[in-house]
């Protein structure tokens, strides 16, 4: 399931901007915590690196959507 979330998401990346409107804008955010908690399933085993990963892919997700 997480490649194909992976790959949706990359599919319909262009689909989810802040200055598309709230709803986009919800939709977009709520992609990038889902990817986000998929990453902290597949790595709970490290949590450290769990942490990481889960910080940087929110920091980015938001950081694109805001700017795109």
């Amino acid at each position: 399931m997480r490649i194909t979330w992976f790959a949706w998401l990359a599919q319909h990346a262009d689909e989810y901007g802040y200055s598309d409107g709230p709803l986009r804008a919800t939709i977009g955010t709520v992609a990038v915590l889902v990817t986000a908690a998929l990453l902290w399933f597949a790595l709970h085993r490290h949590r450290p690196a769990a942490l990481a990963a889960v910080g940087l892919t929110c920091a980015l997700g938001v950081g694109w959507l805001a700017f795109h």
